[in-house]
């Protein structure tokens, strides 16, 4: 729990610069978000940046829960496969991001703070799942012992 603490602390500020980064996107995307996008409650988070933040914080914090919650229930080979196989989607979700920014004309025109913004969050998944990884698996105290009771 010690080091939990710290990195809990990386993301919250990250999640903060990403919301900074996503309320300062160009005039022109806010005018068009608040013209074109009334009906869709999904863009208001990109307004303020404290929703921005909140959110990204609560989506990199519940990942970090679930990511958790499987590794411990995983042996040690199956758990890092688990991480490698969330970097490889974080990485594709960046790509894909940077390719739909650099693609779409009115992705263009929104700015590239919005673009960091969200570039940022990919590497914050990167970054829970690269902190799992480095961690040590323990054996919990009532399998110590059983035969079997080695990390695998």
């Amino acid at each position: 729990m010690k080091k939990l603490f710290p990195f809990i602390l990386f993301l919250a500020t990250l999640s903060v610069i990403c919301g900074v980064l996503l309320s300062k996107m160009s005039f022109l995307a806010r005018t068009g978000i608040s013209v074109f996008k009334k009906k869709y409650a999904l863009y208001a988070f990109m307004k303020t940046w404290w929703q921005g933040a909140f959110l990204f914080f609560g989506v990199l914090l519940l990942l970090l829960i679930v990511q958790r919650k499987l590794q411990q229930r995983m042996s040690v080979r199956n758990g890092v496969l688990l991480q490698i196989a969330c970097i490889f989607l974080a990485l594709l979700g960046l790509f894909y991001t940077y390719n739909d920014f650099r693609s779409d004309l009115t992705h263009r025109w929104a700015g590239e703070r919005l673009h960091l913004g969200f570039y940022l969050f990919w590497l914050g998944w990167v970054s829970v799942s690269l902190f799992l990884l480095v961690q040590k698996k323990t054996v919990p105290l009532k399998d110590l012992g059983k035969k079997d009771a080695s990390v695998q």
